[in-house]
């Protein structure tokens, strides 16, 4: 089974302003809202590649009865803690000419150590050995700076294998416990080593190779106990490094409705891939499909299966030695 973990979930509020100016009155086109957060991406994808999932998390106040009924509408299982304060709402503003994405993000909820703990207890209650955790997104306030650090431990002594998608200090920490897989995108790879890597292609940076990128990779792996990294690039693709194998997989042109989300839905394929027990070859093929399937979506909601099953087939990997 497939846990996700989402300790700072939303209410994503997605608006498409063409040609959107700041200091000015601008007119929306379309709206919707979905419910959002990392985990509860992740689980949304799972369930349209026909897997399963549990999707836990804490919410608060109206916005997150709101989130737990649009998710049980949807048929996905839920098992969230509850606490004072409101859920936040992300806005998103899509603006169609000037393709860009603007993202507004609340902090959200205020945790304690009470709250945190009783979470985690849950999920260990329920969870068994080879099963997978995904823990992924920002720490709530009041949540320590090594919370996955602790909640990564304690998963992996149970057997667990944990999927670790965060950014900055969060992750810095949560590495030194030793996650199975990692998934940061090209900006918090470098943040993580740091130093700048550019992916390959993209015009007006600074052009690594996939072997150069590859090299990194292999680096931190030897650093860190991690035994499986993908580093996801945008449009430029993605990298997938675990100890025995390497490939570079470039990035599908597909017409872009809004890129929020798209890493989570790499990392909900990453999951399915693992507990199918797929190989690396067919892995980045069902990732960046989905990635690029769901980049294809308007808001956060999910591609359908056909959509990235389809875009499967037309991906174009490497096999780096």
């Amino acid at each position: 089974m497939i846990f996700t973990i989402t300790l700072n979930p939303a209410l994503d509020k997605t608006v498409e302003i063409p040609s959107f100016l700041t200091d000015a009155v601008n007119r929306v086109a379309q709206m919707r809202t979905d419910p959002g957060g990392k985990g509860i991406n992740v689980s949304k994808v799972i369930q349209k590649l026909g897997g399963k999932s549990v999707a836990l998390g804490i919410l608060g106040g109206h916005t997150g009865r709101s989130i737990q009924t649009a998710l049980a509408r949807m048929g996905l299982e839920t098992d969230f803690v509850f606490t004072n304060g409101e859920t936040r709402t992300n806005l998103k503003i899509l603006d169609p000419e000037a393709h860009t994405t603007t993202d507004i993000n609340e902090p959200g909820l205020v945790v304690s150590k009470k709250v945190l703990d009783d979470l985690l207890q849950r999920l260990l209650h329920r969870i068994t050995p080879g099963d997978i955790a995904v823990i992924s997104g920002s720490l709530p306030q009041g949540a320590p700076a090594n919370t996955y650090a602790l909640w990564t431990e304690a998963l992996s002594q149970k057997g667990v294998k944990v999927f670790l998608d965060a950014e900055g200090v969060p992750l810095k920490m949560g590495l030194t416990a030793a996650p199975y897989l990692i998934k940061p995108n090209e900006q918090e790879f470098s943040d993580l080593i740091n130093r700048t890597l550019k992916s390959p292609g993209l015009p007006g940076q600074v052009r690594k190779t996939p072997h150069e990128l590859a090299a990194a990779a292999r680096s931190l792996m030897q650093q860190y106990p991690v035994q499986k990294l993908v580093v996801s690039m945008g449009n430029a693709g993605a990298l997938f490094v675990t100890a025995r194998e390497t490939i570079y997989a470039e990035g599908l042109k597909v017409p872009v409705g809004n890129t929020a989300g798209a890493g989570d839905s790499v990392v909900a394929a990453l999951a399915v891939a693992e507990e199918r027990g797929l190989s690396l070859s067919e892995t980045v093929s069902l990732a960046v499909a989905t990635g690029a399937a769901n980049v294809m979506c308007s808001g956060t909601q999910a591609a359908e299966s056909d959509v990235i099953y389809n875009l499967s087939v037309k991906v174009v990997s490497h096999r780096l030695p």
